[in-house]
């Protein structure tokens, strides 16, 4: 059985750590490096690092950062920001990321996701995609949430499955930083919908919330950022919880 993994999300602009409410009101938390290095220390199975800045900036992945920050790095790492191209996703890889997340491009060029899986394999092309509410219905936003589509998750996520991605990182933004609970319908909707693994983001404040991700909603992964910036939680602490619940998880280093 496959291991249910918690994932730390850290969220870079502007030369530092940031973290915001519903993808606004960012404020600077810390250095990229120095978190690498206490969740080193952590038993993290896995590690996302997303430049929320590149896309709504036209800007490419900084590659030289991201080298620096995968040779401190022992754990998987996932980098998604600014991923335009397929020699995006390949310069990334080769300056040590273990995953690259796609999210405007697969609804602006989505042809990006299909050539990347098909060149690096589709355990390395992580899909995000960002909901929200429009008008009574779920919808996909893109450019770091600035601007929303008329894209419905469930039919954007059975359309990269196809195309090869691995996974999909499910994010809502409206619960984003609320620390109030995931959205669990839509996690579920989706994780129905598809077969490949389901990453749940966007309002982790508890353990428990995390366990209703996996159990309501179906997902294989958790992630979470506010919860270990602002609390005492850890994510070692919360496989511990999880298994307790009867979840598979991985407790050695």
């Amino acid at each position: 059985m496959l291991k249910i993994r918690v994932i730390p999300t850290l969220l870079y602009k502007d030369f530092g750590l940031v973290k915001g409410v519903r993808f606004d009101s960012w404020r600077h938390i810390g250095s990229p490096m120095q978190a690498i290095k206490v969740y080193n220390m952590r038993g993290v199975d896995e590690l996302a690092f997303l430049d929320v800045a590149a896309t709504p900036n036209d800007r490419s992945p900084d590659f030289d950062l991201v080298d620096d920050l995968a040779d401190d790095c022992f754990m998987p790492m996932a980098v998604g920001g600014g991923v335009r191209t397929v020699d995006d996703v390949r310069r990334l890889l080769q300056v040590g990321a273990d995953k690259v997340v796609v999210g405007t491009a697969a609804v602006e060029n989505p042809k990006v996701v299909p050539e990347a899986a098909s060149r690096f394999g589709s355990q390395c092309v992580v899909v995000a995609i960002d909901t929200t509410a429009v008008d009574g219905h779920t919808r996909v936003a893109v450019r770091c949430g600035t601007a929303p589509t008329d894209r419905d998750p469930i039919d954007l996520a059975r359309q990269m499955e196809d195309s090869g991605a691995g996974e999909i990182l499910l994010t809502s933004i409206d619960r984003d930083g609320t620390m109030e609970g995931y959205d669990l319908e839509t996690i579920g909707a989706v994780c129905h919908a598809v077969s490949i693994p389901v990453i749940a983001s966007g309002g982790a404040g508890t353990y428990e919330h995390m366990a209703d991700a996996l159990t309501e909603g179906g997902a294989s992964a958790v992630a979470a950022a506010s919860m270990f910036q602002f609390t005492q939680q850890t994510p070692m602490e919360a496989k511990v919880y999880l298994q307790q619940k009867g979840f598979p998880v991985r407790l050695s280093a």
